[in-house]
């Protein structure tokens, strides 16, 4: 990843003092040529392309040394959220092993249940109305 960074900084780098030197020949001529132009365009675009590189790389760096950005550093999980009406939902969370059912509504959060894990939860599948994306492609893919 820094390889592609720094490689596209050098041919910024070396394009650039070419570009303006032809912008600057060619505008003695009275204008700017096509060439000089797409020239410019595209060692400015492969500088703005070789920042952001260069700042993601240097972001991500920084997220993986800072503890408390760490991905796998999370101690509350949401598991799921079911809207019950506008405005009204159910949530279930996970705090350092404990499941809690919570419900909101609007401005109010209250505690509806503290779950332990001995109890047995029954999962219920929903049936699905609409078939899958994957499931219409095999049909189509049967057809033809």
């Amino acid at each position: 990843m820094i390889r592609a960074a720094t490689l596209w900084l050098t041919s910024c780098a070396t394009f650039f003092p070419v570009v303006a030197q032809g912008a600057v020949g060619q505008a003695g001529e009275g204008g700017f040529g096509f060439l000089s132009s797409f020239l410019q365009m595209v060692a400015a675009l492969m500088l703005v392309v070789g920042l952001i590189l260069l700042t993601y790389y240097a972001s991500t760096r920084l997220m993986r040394k800072i503890p408390a950005l760490r991905p796998g550093n999370q101690h509350i999980r949401v598991l799921e959220v079911r809207a019950m009406g506008p405005r009204k939902a159910l949530i279930l969370i996970e705090v350092a092993g404990e499941y809690l059912l919570l419900s909101s509504s609007g401005e109010h959060l209250a505690l509806v249940k503290q779950i332990n894990m001995l109890e047995e939860i029954e999962i219920v599948e929903e049936p699905s109305v609409r078939p899958s994306f994957l499931a219409l492609l095999k049909r189509a893919a049967l057809r033809s």
